[in-house]
């Protein structure tokens, strides 16, 4: 989601295909993608540059103004917000390019290599949200075919799923390429009549779903929560096979549901050392999935600008900021 980031979505595990172009991606970001802050307010001090990552969904947009405008206007820190999809933010911390990513859902792959092996980041601690991911339908789907939220009954259903994009097949709707995804691999292993297609980003995923629920036609997709769009159109998960521990370990043989994603944040090594008031800041910061919702919903359904939306929240909820001051 830069994109556009007016509207949020989950999760990254697409790898790009060459280290000279992510170090060129990076390098560009540092150039021309940056949103530095204004400048420090008067008499504050010994925070310096404080780089954020900016994932493209706008949930996590949420955490990164609220974060960085806190720290900007109590700390002092100049704040840089990157937009980045996530496992060049991760990248970023060997280069120092980034300091933190605010909203991690899993990556043990990206945790293993930057964490474990380069030592280039360490663990944040949680964020206080819980991340779902899975196939939803809209409300209309759910009550006029009940039996629809039970993925083995998908296949008698593929036929109202058809587009002129699933090859004969029903589509099943993803969002950008980049986020977390089993889809493929679950169509595949539980011998579904469906085909992946992707709708780009999460504003296009987001406004299918809309239109779906507005003029009754069928749609089955990838969603995740949390997510501000649940609150206006409160789309019903289909039940996959539970998951349990393991069941995804081998991408290719996936056909179980996702798992429940305690979200953490992520910070890179020399950050964590550098003795910066923001790293306290971002170790102390958790909120809940509504408080995430709220500030995302100002974004994407208010057109709130992002600083705008982050100063509503963060001015209605003085008593949670100043816990993650102390």
């Amino acid at each position: 989601m830069k994109k556009s980031l007016t509207e949020r979505g989950p999760k990254t595990e697409k790898r790009t295909s060459a280290a000279i172009v992510l170090t060129a991606v990076l390098a560009l970001t540092a150039c021309a993608g940056d949103i530095p802050s204004a400048t420090p307010p008067s008499g504050k001090s010994g925070c310096g540059a404080f780089n954020v990552a900016v994932n493209p969904w706008v949930g996590y947009e949420a955490d990164a103004y609220v974060v960085g405008t806190v720290a900007r206007e109590k700390l002092g820190c100049t704040v840089n917000y990157k937009t980045l999809k996530e496992e060049v933010s991760w990248q970023g911390f060997g280069s120092g390019e980034v300091d933190t990513v605010l909203e991690n859902w899993g990556h043990p792959e990206l945790a293993d290599k930057y964490i474990k092996q380069q030592k280039t980041a360490v663990d944040a601690g949680p964020t206080g949200n819980t991340g779902v991911i899975g196939w939803y339908v809209p409300p209309w789907m759910a009550k006029q075919y009940p039996d629809i939220t039970d993925s083995k009954n998908l296949n008698k259903y593929a036929d109202l799923f058809k587009t002129s994009e699933s090859g004969g097949q029903g589509q099943l709707l993803d969002g950008d390429p980049s986020f977390v995804t089993n889809d493929a691999a679950l169509v595949k292993n539980l011998g579904l009549n469906f085909k992946v297609v992707y709708a780009g980003s999460e504003p296009a995923l987001i406004q299918a779903f809309r239109q779906a629920e507005q003029n009754k036609t069928p749609l089955i997709g990838y969603f995740y929560e949390p997510q501000w769009f649940i609150a206006e159109v409160p789309l019903v998960k289909v039940n996959l096979p539970a998951h349990t521990p393991g069941c995804d370990a081998d991408a290719a043989k996936v056909a179980c549901d996702y798992p429940k994603y305690e979200l953490n944040k992520v910070v890179s090594t020399k950050f964590a050392n550098s003795g910066s008031p923001a790293y306290s800041l971002v170790k102390r910061f958790t909120w809940t999935n509504q408080d995430q919702d709220t500030v995302a919903g100002y974004i994407a359904k208010d057109n709130m600008s992002p600083d705008s939306a982050a100063q509503k929240w963060i001015d209605a909820n003085s008593d949670k900021v100043a816990a993650w001051l102390k």
